[in-house]
């Protein structure tokens, strides 16, 4: 598949494996990797020789979140695009949204699509990168990953929202009205992962998970899944990701969020993002025991 650019897609014994290929950028989702994500999902879901997909990050994370940036952004919508027609920008709350939406379309796949998928989670796992693991079935991480939203301070509302589903709303509460992150070994605590290794062993775990679900058939695989995912459906899972984008443009009006692209233009983006981030020293939250922290916020290890 050297067609992708921004991911890397192979099969292998009864497995599709999609590694987000920006590591330069931590895999920022950019639109294009999106867009060549939902392709290979469906590409995989198509195959018969496979059973199930696992998703991983090439370097030193899973995902960073989204590209800030705009990078690789210019994707057509559709063959007929063409540069004398007039179309959608960001000038209107509509438009908001319906770009939003756009992106969770191409996310959706993970949670639309018939055979199960693995995140494999090493390093950051943060804001967008959370959207698009906990729209998986399964995800096995490593115990020092990074999970959390850290946009919800300033940038606006999660525009994916699994997060009340995994982990109930006390701990949803928790993690999104702070930003705060929490290590995998903790996520596994509060059910926002299925496991957590150590990361040495991280790549093994979810090889023989793969190894034991290329062994069933894949009509069964897909009949389990899918009764399951109805469920979710019927506690308003699917309909609560579409409220998420409509809910997101609202967070997009905040006077924080409008503050923060003011922040950009006057910093820079890598600036706007420390001026938000350092109040909240190392940004963790702890599990078990008091969250005992130094005078720059960060936690005092037991």
């Amino acid at each position: 598949m050297s067609e992708f650019e921004s991911i890397i897609y192979e099969v292998d014994r009864g497995r599709a494996r999609i590694t987000l290929n920006r590591p330069e950028k931590l895999n920022a989702l950019s639109l294009k990797l999106q867009s060549e994500l939902n392709e290979a999902l469906w590409e995989a879901d198509n195959n018969n020789d496979v059973h199930c997909v696992i998703l991983r990050g090439e370097g030193r994370a899973f995902s960073a979140g989204y590209d800030l940036t705009g990078a690789d952004g210019n994707i057509p919508v559709s063959r007929a695009q063409d540069d004398s027609n007039s179309y959608r920008g960001g000038r209107s709350v509509d438009d908001d949204a319906w770009q939003m939406e756009r992106s969770q379309r191409y996310r959706m796949a993970l949670f639309d699509m018939h055979k199960p998928v693995i995140s494999q989670v090493h390093g950051y796992c943060l804001a967008g990168g959370t959207d698009v693991a906990l729209l998986t079935d399964m995800i096995v991480c490593a115990e020092d990953a990074l999970f959390g939203f850290p946009p919800a301070r300033d940038l606006g509302a999660l525009p994916n929202n699994m997060w009340l589903y995994n982990v109930g709303p006390q701990w949803a509460k928790r993690l999104m009205l702070t930003g705060d992150m929490i290590t995998g070994k903790e996520a596994q605590q509060i059910g926002l992962v299925l496991k957590a290794v150590p990361k040495e062993h991280l790549e093994f775990e979810v090889e023989q998970l793969a190894d034991r679900l290329a062994r069933i058939d894949p009509d069964l695989l897909s009949a389990n899944k899918r009764i399951i995912n109805m469920g979710l459906e019927l506690m308003g899972a699917r309909t609560l990701q579409r409220m998420a984008v409509e809910n997101d443009v609202r967070g997009h009006n905040s006077k924080a969020a409008l503050g923060f692209g003011k922040r950009v233009a006057e910093m820079g983006l890598n600036g706007a993002l420390r001026s938000r981030d350092e109040p909240f020293g190392d940004g963790r939250v702890r599990v078990n025991g008091p969250e005992i922290r130094d005078e720059d916020g960060r936690l005092i290890e037991d």
